[in-house]
C-alpha cells in the first residue's frame, strides 16, 4: 500500500510538474544524465551532504544503499558522507526541526528525495546556477527560474555571485572559487545524484535491460528458424 501510494504521489508530481514546464517561458539548460557514470555520482553525493543536506532531507535513500549502488563500502560513506546520523542504516534525513526551518526560511525546506522527478533534471541544473543579487530579499539574492524562492544561494562560495544590468538581466557570475566550467560540472554532478536517489533502482533496471535484450537476440536466432520449420508445410 505504501509503495502504491508513493507511486501515486510521484506521478502527480510529475504530472504538475508537467503543466509547469509547459506554461513557462524560461529558458532551461539541457543536462546530461549518466546514472552508470559512479564517479559523477560519488561526487554529487559529497555536494549534496556537505551543502544540501543540513536542511533538505532524502527521507526515501539510506545511506547503505547508496553505498552498494555507488560503489562504496559502508566504512567509507560512514566515514565521508554521514554528518547527520549515527547508523549507515539511518534515512538521509536532517537534525533541524521543521518549525525552527519555518521560522528561518519562511518555509520549510522540501524533501529532495523524488525533486528530479518533480522539477526535472534540466531545471534543477538550470536553477541552482542563476542565483544573482537582489537586495530587496532578505537572503541577498533571488532565481532567474525560481522567482522570490527562500533558499539562499549556498554554493555561493564556488560560483560567485551574479548581478543584473540596467535592464534586469542577469550577467556572468564571478568571484568563485570555481570557475564557470568547474562549477557547472560540480551542479551537473549534484543533478545526476538527486536523479539517482529519485529513482534508486533505475541502476539495476539499467543494467538488466541490456540482458534481457541479449537474451531476446539469442531467442530470435534459435525461435525463427524453428518457426519456418514447422510452418513449411502450411500454405
Amino acid at each position: 500500500m505504501r509503495t502504491l501510494i508513493f507511486a501515486l504521489f510521484v506521478g502527480l508530481m510529475s504530472i504538475s510538474s508537467a503543466q509547469l514546464m509547459a506554461s513557462s517561458k524560461i529558458h532551461l539548460d539541457p543536462v546530461e544524465i549518466d546514472l552508470s557514470d559512479k564517479a559523477s555520482l560519488q561526487r554529487g553525493a559529497t555536494t549534496f551532504v556537505n551543502y544540501c543536506l543540513s536542511c533538505h532531507e532524502a527521507s526515501f535513500m539510506r545511506y547503505n544503499r547508496m553505498a552498494k549502488d555507488l560503489g562504496l563500502t559502508d566504512k567509507q560513506v560512514a566515514e565521508n558522507l554521514m554528518f547527520a546520523s549515527e547508523k549507515v542504516g539511518d534515512t538521509m534525513t536532517v537534525a533541524m526541526r521543521a518549525e525552527d526551518a519555518k521560522k528561518w526560511f519562511g518555509v520549510t525546506p522540501p524533501d529532495l528525495s523524488v525533486i528530479s522527478r518533480a522539477r526535472g533534471t534540466d531545471w534543477l541544473y538550470t536553477y541552482l546556477r542563476t542565483f544573482y543579487l537582489d537586495a530587496a530579499k532578505t537572503t541577498g539574492t533571488n532565481n532567474a527560474v525560481f522567482k522570490d524562492v527562500g533558499m539562499p544561494h549556498v554554493l555561493w562560495q564556488q560560483q560567485g555571485y551574479a548581478g543584473t544590468d540596467d535592464a534586469g538581466h542577469i550577467e556572468h557570475a564571478s568571484g568563485g572559487s570555481l570557475s564557470t566550467y568547474d562549477y557547472n560540472t560540480m551542479i551537473q554532478d549534484l543533478v545526476n545524484f538527486l536523479a539517482y536517489i529519485g529513482e534508486p533502482s533505475k541502476i539495476q533496471r539499467l543494467a538488466l535491460g541490456k540482458w534481457v535484450l541479449l537474451y531476446l537476440f539469442i531467442f530470435f536466432l534459435v525461435a525463427y528458424p524453428m518457426k519456418k520449420a514447422f510452418w513449411k508445410d502450411i500454405h
